[in-house]
């Protein structure tokens, strides 16, 4: 890789059309590391070697995840710095502020009561279900899985209705694009709103816990760890179901295995989370000096991406049978190894299961007959999921002890 090497755009919408080619490509011409852009001007080295992606994720000595001193250098209007820029959270920090916060989170994630959470689950789906299965169609990223992660994520922070209305409508016209700015300002407000409440009124949830926890994180502290759970929560949840659902309903091992119970929907949920994981490049870490590694030095202070996606379909590792296949790095690994993939696989699993069981001969709908992918560099998203099915009745609801909070569509 030399420095004059042409970066490859991850922000653009060919790369999202066909992410796999341009790792292809990448793996040919660079090896296990390519020079790439984040955004316009932003560069970047994306890990796409599994054993270097190891490597780094293993060695925050050397490849921290705080990213001051990089973002000194990026201008306040790129469209990427709200996502990366530094947060008091284990995801963005190193050191002892890791530690804290690692505990913390890890902590609050760990009270979660997974027997309660599945029948949540299935409380969400069933209502959602019925609000479109008359009509013979649906657009299952909007009427159905946007609004059912939504809904888990404010259960686990045991965000009330009122507090909800606000996130719910702010992040729902983020999700459409709408000004974003005055998206994270409703947010935030309304998370603070969340925050002092559980203070005065602490429950057994997420925001209580860490509230309780013995880091003794301030509001402010609280309030980032609760964002960090609504937008990891929500977007790597949303591309997990959908990107499941699609393989489901167009590759015939697992569409007609699944729903005839010859394969379940968790072998599906892990093809996915090897070939197209929700957030497909991210990890990101800033070495603290110029290291070489695979024979290339690295520039102090600028992003190294591990590429998820392009790692699990290293050839040097990838099996062609991936059945039961758990080693892909959707979830990362070392210290900062996702600490909610229990409950990200029951949210998942339960989704898909209530919705192929009401609803079992779904089938996809695309226009032009390809899926639209979001552009981004991050994530691996479908803008819809358009389906058809024949007409059912409504299933039968089961009363709940709780509130939903998200507004009709």
């Amino acid at each position: 890789m030399d420095s004059n090497d042409p970066r490859v755009p991850l922000h653009s919408a060919e790369f999202a059309a066909d992410p796999h080619a341009f790792y292809r490509e990448m793996r040919s011409r660079y090896g296990s590391l390519a020079p790439v852009e984040l955004a316009p001007g932003v560069p970047a080295t994306l890990v796409i070697g599994y054993s270097t992606a190891v490597r780094v994720l293993n060695d925050p000595e050397h490849f921290p995840a705080d990213p001051r001193t990089w973002q000194q250098t990026i201008p306040a209007d790129c469209p990427i710095l709200p996502l990366l820029e530094w947060r008091p959270i284990a995801s963005r920090s190193a050191g002892t502020d890791f530690v804290r916060y690692r505990q913390a989170i890890t902590a609050s994630i760990d009270e979660v009561d997974l027997y309660a959470l599945h029948d949540i689950v299935q409380d969400l789906a069933v209502p959602l279900i019925n609000t479109f299965c008359e009509t013979g169609s649906a657009d299952l990223v909007m009427q159905y899985v946007f609004p059912l992660v939504f809904e888990v994520v404010n259960f686990l922070l045991g965000c009330p209705p009122e507090i909800g209305q606000q996130v719910a409508a702010a992040t729902a016209a983020m999700f459409e694009g709408a000004d974003a700015e005055q998206g994270n300002q409703t947010i935030g407000e309304a998370l603070t709103k969340l925050v002092t409440l559980k203070r005065i009124e602490p429950r057994r949830d997420i925001t209580s816990v860490l509230i309780q926890h013995p880091a003794r994180l301030d509001d402010v502290e609280v309030s980032h760890h609760v964002s960090q759970v609504y937008g990891a929560g929500i977007e790597f949840q949303l591309n997990l179901i959908v990107n499941t659902l699609l393989l489901i309903l167009t590759d015939d091992r697992f569409g007609g295995s699944v729903l005839s119970g010859n394969l379940s929907s968790r072998d599906a949920l892990d093809e996915v989370l090897f070939n197209d994981p929700p957030l497909a490049n991210l990890l990101i870490t800033y070495p603290r000096q110029p290291i070489l590694i695979d024979e290339i030095w690295l520039p102090a202070h600028q992003p190294v991406v591990i590429s998820m996606a392009a790692c699990n379909n290293d050839p040097a590792i990838r099996a062609d049978d991936l059945t039961g296949n758990r080693s892909h790095l959707a979830w990362g690994i070392g210290p900062h190894a996702c600490p909610a993939q229990s409950l990200a696989y029951l949210v998942a699993q339960d989704a898909i299961d209530q919705l192929l069981d009401a609803l079992p001969e779904i089938h996809l709908n695309l226009p032009d007959g390809t899926p639209v992918w979001r552009p981004g560099p991050f994530h691996r998203a479908l803008t819809t999921l358009p389906v058809t099915f024949p007409p059912t009745s409504p299933l039968n609801t089961v009363p709940s002890s709780w509130t939903s909070t998200l507004p009709a569509r």
